[in-house]
């Protein structure tokens, strides 16, 4: 079987599920899709296909990437919340997916828990597509390699230090990491953890490529050497809280002296939205280091590859 060929039809759920061969041959196909895009060159793979979308949190980059990355290959999306749809009056998801099933090529869900997704792809024959859960957002991680990729020439060997919230983003760059070979330093106050699922991944998996991820509470320790400086919010959605995270991760913030801790040629990434003054400053945001909008731009391209790829 060809390298094609082993993603048709298939779910994009995590990374987990997908070996390092597979994930660069996805920042592969990226990569040439954004020079088809960057020349205005036609790739409309997926003409007179459908996808269907259910966000059930609030979204722009997510949103606005999957439906131009849609548009792009020719095909067409359905957006819905579930408060739009009968799900709000208790339909179970399982009704809902094989109904979904019948009408669109692919479903492309933000939601919650990992299982609600899961229960997707089980009551569906084609293609779900993690579009972020509580557990891990396949997708940043995606556009966040190919955005280091293109600035540093490569991912294995690097050093990233991260600094926020320790879920969802968080697990993601550290299953990337652990994968790719890419040393990953998480840097958080006592009392947070990233999930026991993902700590017990990257010790399997890490040793195989390389990578170190380690999970400290120092943060000179984290941006010591780093190549890739990557700052996120103490207060994802749904989390409790706010106010203690706030406090709690306040010496973490990523400003002008800190960032001097890293390598002076690092670059600086965030997920967005970015809260300016909470967990990054203004200036280092908007500065020369910061690559966080042509990340940003790359969530298409790498949303645009996983169609591409596994829409049948």
């Amino acid at each position: 079987m060809g390298m094609r060929e082993r993603f048709r039809g298939r779910d994009f759920l995590t990374l987990m599920d997908y070996t390092p061969r597979e994930i660069e041959y996805i920042l592969d196909v990226s990569a040439e899709l954004k020079r088809m895009w960057m020349r205005r060159e036609p790739h409309e793979y997926l003409k007179g296909r459908t996808i269907a979308m259910i966000f059930e949190k609030h979204s722009t980059r997510t949103r606005f990437s999957f439906q131009a990355a849609i548009a792009h290959l020719g095909a067409q999306s359905f957006y819905a919340t579930p408060a739009q749809m009968q799900l709000a009056r208790g339909e179970p998801i399982k009704d809902t997916a094989r109904v979904i099933d019948r009408y669109c090529d692919a479903l492309v869900i933000r939601t919650y828990g990992q299982e609600i997704v899961e229960e997707y792809a089980e009551y569906m024959v084609h293609p779900v597509i993690n579009a972020l859960t509580d557990l891990t957002h396949p997708c940043q991680g995606l556009a966040d390699m190919l955005t280091i990729r293109e600035h540093k020439g490569r991912i294995k060997g690097l050093k990233l230090a991260y600094v926020g919230d320790p879920w969802n983003v968080c697990q993601t760059l550290m299953v990337c990491g652990s994968l790719l070979g890419m040393d990953v330093y998480v840097a958080i106050p006592e009392g947070y953890q990233p999930a026991k699922v993902i700590l017990d991944f990257c010790e399997e998996h890490a040793p195989e490529s390389g990578a170190q991820v380690v999970v400290t509470h120092d943060l000179e320790e984290a941006l010591r050497d780093a190549d890739v400086v990557y700052a996120n919010t103490s207060h994802s959605m749904g989390q409790p809280d706010i106010e203690k995270r706030k406090r709690d991760f306040a010496p973490y913030q990523i400003n002008a002296e800190t960032i001097k801790m890293a390598k002076p040629d690092a670059i600086f990434m965030h997920c967005l939205p970015a809260y300016r003054g909470e967990e990054v400053t203004d200036d280092i945001i908007e500065g020369p280091q910061s690559v966080v909008f042509d990340q940003a731009e790359n969530r298409m391209h790498t949303e645009k590859a996983v169609l591409a790829l596994v829409v049948p």
